[in-house]
């Protein structure tokens, strides 16, 4: 997870080409995020060679991973599991990074791999850069398409319309599209990627920076939610999304591993009320998976945590608890609908629910 959306290079070092380990070198160097190398997008009218089309690609995922939680949570509000299909890596890695030693035999299912890596390869040989989640992939040829997190979840809100299911929301509606990306892009720099400029800092300074960036903002936006449901308009949007994949991971590891410790979430009443109410809305807690999320953090992080202890806290069963935040008018769903059931075989295991 060093960079990109849950990145770690396939050769085991950084993508500087440092030769140690690259989760072992986090906290050794100052944290900076990359681009997604491959930002191709899957458009309806297919300008980038990559056409919106029904069972052609598969999204491939990490439950650990908050990048990759924002997909898997679009995916389901907007009703799009038969038209892109679902495979779930392991949350612990190894020296060739997300692996899918979840499936009988090691190998993905439909794509026939055992390693994201091989995907990328066959888009780019000897691509120099690291293996990120989200990312799509092209199932006839089976290369990748896009790693591009910051994109993927617009294009399934837009690009594939005609491909939503009956009732879908309008999650980035374009009335409010300057909005969105308004606090869209101050909840990325100090929350969504904060947390881990704390986490792995380098020095002092630079954790204290990102400190107070990530409390700074969490207030900001405590305050913006004390009187209204969602964060832009009456309903869920791709704003609400970002900031929930981080929040539900807040108190579970970035409040500890990550030393973002002034206060807990359950100790802000509203953004704790948010966190529930978002959690037990159809396609949110649906898709969490709170054992993946706890030992990717605490396994696979060893420059931060060489242990590689695991805590058993915290108590998950406060996020089943009642919110009242439908007391502040909204409706999760606008003038849609919630989604169905989670399909079978893509539903949460015990042990990664409260």
């Amino acid at each position: 997870m060093s960079e990109g959306g849950e990145r770690k290079p396939k050769d085991g070092g950084t993508s500087g080409g440092d030769q140690a380990s690259g989760n072992a070198a986090l906290g050794k160097k100052p944290f900076k995020r990359s681009r997604s190398h491959f930002a191709d997008r899957v458009t309806a009218d297919g300008r980038d060679g990559w056409p919106v089309e029904a069972g052609r690609y598969r999204l491939v995922v990490s439950r650990a991973c908050p990048w990759a939680s924002r997909a898997l949570v679009s995916r389901r509000l907007l009703g799009l599991e038969d038209a892109l299909s679902l495979a779930v890596t392991d949350p612990i890695q190894d020296d060739r990074s997300w692996r899918f030693t979840l499936d009988p035999g090691g190998r993905d299912p439909v794509l026939g791999i055992h390693h994201l890596s091989e995907a990328y390869d066959a888009r780019e040989s000897d691509y120099p850069g690291g293996v990120s989640v989200p990312a799509i992939v092209d199932v006839p040829s089976g290369k990748l398409v896009t790693n591009d997190y910051q994109q993927i979840t617009l294009d399934l809100a837009t690009e594939w319309q005609d491909l939503h299911r009956p009732g879908a929301p309008e999650l980035y509606p374009e009335p409010l599209r300057a909005e969105i990306d308004e606090v869209m892009e101050g909840i990325y720099h100090d929350v969504n990627n904060g947390v881990y400029r704390a986490g792995f800092a380098s020095t002092q300074h630079e954790y204290e920076s990102a400190y107070e960036d990530v409390f700074r903002r969490l207030d900001e936006t405590s305050r913006r939610l004390a009187e209204r449901r969602y964060l832009v308009g009456d309903s869920i949007t791709e704003a609400d999304i970002r900031l929930f994949t981080t929040l539900v991971r807040f108190d579970a590891v970035y409040h500890g591993h990550f030393k973002c410790n002034r206060r807990k979430l359950t100790e802000d009443p509203v953004l704790w009320a948010y966190a529930r109410d978002l959690y037990q809305t159809p396609g949110f807690g649906d898709t969490v998976d709170f054992d993946h999320i706890k030992r990717h953090y605490y396994q696979v992080h060893t420059g931060i945590n060489p242990t590689a202890v695991v805590p058993l806290g915290p108590d998950l069963t406060g996020w089943l608890t009642p919110h009242h935040r439908e007391q502040l008018g909204g409706s999760p769903f606008g003038a849609g609908t919630a989604p169905g059931p989670v399909p079978e075989g893509e539903e949460v295991a015990a042990a990664g629910r409260p």
